[in-house]
């Protein structure tokens, strides 16, 4: 994928938006080619300094960004020449896929495995073993917890698992 493409998906999009958030989209929706330097992306982009150095080393603990650095001679001043590297991200969402269907399956084998009981004024779910030390009374309020149903939440989990193996082209478990 090229990286003008990259940038104009709307997946890619929202992931760069989740990483750095409204105030920092400009600066990862718009990479400059080449190095610059934070305070001439802030210059350009019309944007707090802070905002900036914020967006970038948000994307640099992604590996979305990398720096070099330049001492000048005569006043000792760091500059960080900034580079954005975007051709991973592709690879990035899919490991993120496949950490959300591995914690999908492992929550889901939780749910199968646990019985859960509700406190209906409070919201609060316990396991039956916490139920039954409470003496089936919520701690918080007091009043009777009821024996929770969860078989739409398990349903809504194993079908979106089923969703992200065909997105990952991956076989259902054994």
């Amino acid at each position: 994928m090229a990286f003008e493409d990259l940038l104009e998906d709307p997946v890619i999009q929202k992931y760069l938006h989740e990483l750095v958030g409204p105030k920092g989209m400009p600066v990862a929706a718009a990479p400059p080619d080449g190095e610059v330097t934070d305070e001439e992306l802030a210059e350009e982009l019309g944007l707090e300094l802070n905002d900036v150095r914020r967006a970038l080393f948000i994307l640099y603990e992604n590996d979305l960004a990398a720096y070099r650095r330049l001492r000048d001679e005569d006043s000792g001043w760091l500059t960080y020449l900034w580079t954005f590297q975007y051709e991973e991200i592709p690879e990035q969402l899919e490991e993120e896929m496949y950490r959300l269907l591995e914690g999908l399956e492992e929550r889901r084998e939780y749910e199968r495995n646990n019985e859960f009981y509700l406190c209906e004024h409070c919201g609060i779910r316990f396991e039956f073993g916490e139920a039954m030390e409470f003496g089936f009374e919520c701690p918080e309020c007091g009043n009777q917890v009821e024996a929770m149903e969860n078989t739409r939440l398990v349903t809504a989990m194993e079908s979106r698992i089923d969703e992200l193996r065909s997105e990952l082209n991956v076989d259902a478990e054994a």
